[in-house]
């Protein structure tokens, strides 16, 4: 009885799995920049292979298969967003623009010579349409 609920459960997290791994491919291949490319691959990817290594390690019989995905689960979920921040920033530091059509760039200049960020403007409160406190 118990072993047909892991078995369900595990059919599941492979469907549920795979079907987060398919948005990431698809987010691969249609997504019109880098950045939200690398989004796409980052975080459906991780927890994609997170789910299909919870249902491996809940089908193992063998304890060393279980703790392998278990601590597999823990480095994607762990390396998966940090990597890509960090390549999202480093692109952006050697010039990869965003798409056109995205709304909002939070990043400051970056002058290319130098590697290092330029001061954005100092901003206040806005009291009236053009003016700044």
């Amino acid at each position: 009885m118990i072993a047909d609920v892991v078995i369900i459960i595990a059919s599941l997290l492979l469907l549920a799995g795979s079907g987060f791994v398919a948005v990431a491919a698809l987010g691969i291949l249609r997504l019109p920049d880098l950045y939200t490319r690398m989004h796409a691959a980052s975080k459906a990817g991780a927890v994609g292979s997170a789910m299909l290594l919870i249902a491996l390690a809940l089908t193992a019989d063998e304890t060393p298969v279980v703790l392998r995905a278990l601590a597999a689960v823990g480095f994607f979920l762990l390396t998966a967003p940090i990597s890509a921040h960090l390549l999202a920033k480093a692109s952006y530091s050697v010039g990869y623009r965003m798409w056109e059509g995205s709304v909002l760039d939070e990043m400051p200049p970056v002058d290319p010579t130098l590697g290092v960020a330029k001061a954005p403007p100092p901003q206040g409160p806005v009291t009236s349409v053009g003016e700044s406190q």
